[in-house]
C-alpha cells in the first residue's frame, strides 16, 4: 500500500483509479447551456468517486458548428463558458478534459482542456485534421504543427502549457501520467498516443466527435482496443451524444473505456438522454505488463529523440480515502471465462493444446504407448481423456494407453470403482497393481513403526505410496516401451503439493502441468457435455466431478473417508488459483491482490459465475483470504520452488503461464517469502 493513511478498503490505496466518460446533451453554438451541463455531469462524476472526467470533442460549443466557429460571439462566449466551469468545478476533487476551440495568434484550434480545481493545467492541440467525406475541419481548424507558441495566456492565467506534445504526471498517484489526443489523431497510421505511451503516459484520453454510420462502432472499437493493446495503456474514447446537428450527420453518444486490449466499460449508443459511464483502472497492471514486454522499451529507445521532446506536466490531487470498493467486475475464476461462448472456446483450445503436444511427443520419439497412473481423481481422469484422444488423433489404438489403478491404504470405494469405470467406458487398456505388498515391504525395511502394527501416518507413510505408484509406473514404461504421462496440475506445482523426485512430481511428459486446478474440473465438465466421447463416459466424468479432493494416502476411520481432504490443509483452490493467478501473471503485492479478491468474492450473490452448482458458489471474508494468502507465499516463495525447478516438460496453455523454468517462470530455489508476508501482514483481520 502507498500510504498507512489511506484505507484498505479503498481502490486508490491499490493502484486503481476511477475514471469517468461523460456524454452530455449538448445544444448547438449555446455555451452556457453546455457549460451547465458540463458542471452537472462533473459534480455527478465526482460524487461517483471518480478522480478523472473526460468529455467529447468540443463539447462546450458543440462539434457541429462548422462555419459559426467563425464568429467572434461564440468564441468570446466559449472563454466566458471555460472560466465559468473552472469556477464552478474548483470544489471538486475532478480532473476534467472538456473540449472547447481555441484561438491562438489568429489561428483557431481544437483543443481538449485539462482543469484541476479551477486552474487549466494545460490545453491539448489536435495533431490531424480530417477533410475528406463528410469532414472539413480543415476549413475551421489549424493543426497543432501550425502554433508557433509552446504556452498562451486565458483569462487571469498566465503562460498555460499548449501544443500536442503534453503528458500530465499525477504526483502522488503512482504510474497516473495521462495523455490528450483528439479523435482522428487515433485514426492515423502513428498515433500521437503512441509516442505518448512510449514516453510513459499510461492513461490516453480522447475526445471524439465521430458521427455514427453503419459499421463504424465495431470499427472504433477495435481500433480502440488495439491502440489501448499496443501503448498497454487505457485508452478512455468519449464521442459525442444527444444535441449534436442532424443535418447531414447522426450521432450516437459512443463512451469506451479500454484497458491494454479489455473492454473495461461502454456506454449505451443512441441514448436520448446524457450518461456517464465509469472504470477502475489499473494503472499497477500497465506498469508490470509494460516492464515485462521489454520489446516495449525496445521501441521506446528506437524513438527516444522524439520521446525526450514532450513536456510534462506535475501536479498533486488530493487522495481519495473513504471507503471505495472496486465496481470492477473481475472473475472469480480468472483461468475461466464466466461467458459460456468464450469458456467453450478456451476449453476447445486448451485441450487441443494437451493433445497437440503429447502427439508430437509421441511422434518425435517413434514411442505409441503411454503408461498413466489412473487414481479416480480428476487430474488422473483428465490426463486419461487426453491421451484418448491424442491416440484418436493419431489413429492408434486406444489400447495402447496402458492405464493402472493403483490402491493403497487410504484408496475410497469411490474413486476406485470410478478409476475402473473410466477404463472401460474409454476402453484402453485397463490394469490393477495393489501396492500395499510393495509399500509394506518398504515399510518393514526402513523400520517404520507402521510395519510393527503402530498407528504412524506421518509424511514418510505418505510418500511411500506416491513413490510405489510412481517406481511402478516407471518400471513398467520401462517393460512395456511407454512415457510416463504426468497428471499433476498448476495449482499443485504453485503450492509444492507433490512428492518430489520419485512420485507424482516426475513423469516423461506431463499434460496437466499448466493448468490449474480449477480449470481442469471445468475442462472435464466440459469434455463430458460436448459429447467428445460416449454417454457413458460423461456420466463417469460427471461423477468424479463431484469426489473430494484428496491424495488418499491416509486412512480414515469407518464412515469417514477420505480422511484427508486437500483443501483444508492448504486452502480451497479456487482462492489459491486466484492467488497464483495475480502473483505470476502481474505480481501484484499481497495487500493488493487481498483487495481485488475480497471485492470479488465477498458476496456470491454479486458477480458472474461459470456453470457450476449452486453448492459449490461459496463467499470469503477477508480474514479468511488473508489466511489462505499467507499459506499461498509461504509455500509458493519459501518451501516448493527446488520441485518446480526441475519439472518434466509439459505445454504451456494460458496466458496465466506455466510455472516451468524453461517457459514463463525462473526463480532460484532458496528464496524468502518475508517480504511477501510482512506486506501480507497489513492485511485487515476484519472488515471494517
Amino acid at each position: 500500500m502507498p500510504s498507512e493513511s489511506l484505507n484498505f478498503f479503498n481502490l486508490y490505496s491499490h493502484g486503481f483509479i476511477r475514471a469517468a466518460i461523460c456524454i452530455p446533451e449538448v445544444r448547438v453554438a449555446d455555451t452556457c447551456f453546455n457549460a451547465e451541463r458540463t458542471i452537472q455531469m462533473a459534480r455527478e462524476a465526482a460524487a461517483g468517486k471518480a478522480i478523472f472526467a473526460l468529455f467529447p470533442e468540443l463539447n462546450i460549443s458543440a462539434y457541429s458548428n462548422e462555419d459559426l466557429f467563425h464568429q467572434d460571439a461564440l468564441q468570446e462566449s466559449v472563454y466566458e463558458a471555460l472560466f465559468r466551469v473552472a469556477r464552478e468545478t474548483a470544489s471538486l476533487n475532478l480532473i476534467l478534459v472538456i473540449g472547447a476551440p481555441i484561438r491562438v495568434d489568429c489561428r483557431l484550434y481544437n483543443c481538449g482542456v485539462v482543469l484541476y480545481q479551477g486552474r487549466i493545467l494545460g490545453i491539448a492541440v489536435k495533431s490531424y485534421l480530417p477533410n475528406y467525406r463528410e469532414f472539413y475541419e480543415a476549413r475551421q481548424f489549424s493543426p497543432a504543427d501550425q502554433a508557433i507558441v509552446d504556452s498562451i495566456n486565458l483569462g487571469p492565467q498566465k503562460n498555460i502549457p499548449f501544443g500536442a506534445d503534453l503528458i500530465f504526471e499525477v504526483e502522488n498517484v503512482k504510474f497516473f501520467k495521462f495523455f490528450i489526443e483528439i479523435c482522428e489523431d487515433v485514426w492515423v497510421p502513428i498515433p500521437p498516443s503512441s509516442f505518448a505511451a512510449m514516453a510513459g503516459a499510461t492513461v490516453v484520453a480522447n475526445l471524439s466527435a465521430s458521427n455514427i454510420t453503419i459499421g463504424k462502432s465495431e470499427y472504433r472499437h477495435s481500433l480502440t482496443a488495439n491502440q489501448s493493446a499496443r501503448c498497454i495503456a487505457a485508452y478512455l474514447y468519449a464521442a459525442a451524444g444527444p444535441g449534436e446537428s442532424t443535418t447531414d450527420l447522426a450521432w450516437d453518444g459512443h463512451a469506451m473505456i479500454y484497458e491494454n486490449g479489455n473492454l473495461l466499460s461502454e456506454s449505451d449508443r443512441f441514448s436520448l438522454t446524457q450518461q456517464i459511464v465509469y472504470a477502475d483502472i489499473d494503472l499497477d497492471r500497465l506498469a508490470q505488463d509494460r516492464m515485462r514486454l521489454t520489446s516495449f522499451g525496445l521501441n521506446a529507445r528506437t524513438h527516444k529523440d522524439t520521446l525526450r521532446k514532450f513536456r510534462r506536466i506535475g501536479f498533486e490531487i488530493v487522495p481519495v480515502k473513504d471507503r471505495l470498493l472496486l465496481d470492477r467486475q473481475y472473475a472469480r475464476f480468472p483461468y475461466i471465462p464466466a461467458d459460456p461462448t468464450k469458456r467453450d472456446q478456451r476449453c476447445y483450445e486448451a485441450y487441443n493444446i494437451q493433445v497437440q503436444g503429447l502427439a508430437k511427443r509421441l511422434e518425435s520419439t517413434g514411442i505409441k504407448n503411454v503408461v498413466i497412473g489412473v487414481s479416480g481423481g480428476l487430474d488422473s481422469t483428465h490426463a486419461l481423456i487426453v491421451a484418448a484422444k491424442t491416440m484418436d488423433r493419431l489413429s492408434l489404438p486406444r489400447s495402447c494407453i496402458k492405464a493402472y489403478t493403483m490402491p493403497g491404504f487410504a484408496t475410497t470405494d469411490k474413486t476406485y470403482t470410478n478409476s475402473l469405470r473410466l477404463m472401460k467406458a474409454l476402453e484402453v487398456e485397463a490394469n490393477e497393481i495393489d501396492i500395499r505388498p510393495s509399500c509394506m515391504q518398504m515399510l518393514k525395511d526402513i523400520q517404520h513403526p507402521f510395519a510393527e502394527g503402530k498407528t504412524l501416518y506421518d509424511i514418510t507413510f505418505e510418500n511411500i505410496q506416491a513413490g510405489e505408484r510412481t517406481s511402478h509406473l516407471f518400471r513398467i514404461a520401462n517393460m512395456r516401451n511407454a512415457l510416463v504421462i504426468g497428471t499433476g496440475d498448476l495449482s499443485e506445482l504453485a503450492l509444492g503439493w507433490c512428492t518430489y523426485g520419485v512420485g507424482d512430481h516426475m513423469s516423461h511428459y506431463n499434460v496437466n502441468a499448466s493448468l490449474p486446478k480449477t480449470l481442469i474440473q471445468h475442462l472435464i465438465r466440459w469434455v463430458a457435455q460436448s459429447d467428445q466421447f460416449s454417454l457413458e463416459t460423461s456420466e463417469i466424468l460427471i461423477d468424479i466431478l463431484e469426489t473430494e479432493i484428496s491424495p488418499e494416502l491416509v486412512p480414515g476411520e469407518e464412515g469417514q473417508q477420505p480422511a484427508q481432504k486437500t483443501e483444508s490443509v492448504i486452502g480451497p483452490y479456487e482462492l489459491q488459483d486466484f492467488n497464483n493467478f495475480y502473483t505470476t501473471r502481474f505480481g501484484y503485492l499481497p495487500t493488493k491482490i487481498s483487495f481485488i479478491e475480497y471485492c470479488t468474492w465477498k458476496d456470491k450473490n454479486k458477480g458472474l459465475w461459470p456453470d457450476i452448482p449452486e453448492e459449490k458458489k461459496h463467499q470469503y471474508s477477508i480474514s479468511e483470504i488473508k489466511h489462505w494468502l499467507k499459506i499461498y507465499l509461504l509455500r509458493f516463495f519459501k518451501m516448493s520452488q527446488y520441485k518446480r525447478s526441475c519439472i518434466p516438460n509439459s505445454p504451456k496453455v494460458g496466458s496465466g503461464g506455466s510455472l516451468s523454468p524453461r517457459g514463463d517462470y525462473r526463480a532460484p530455489s532458496d528464496s524468502e517469502a518475508t517480504v511477501w508476508l510482512k506486506n501480507a501482514e497489513q492485511i485487515p483481520d476484519e472488515d471494517i
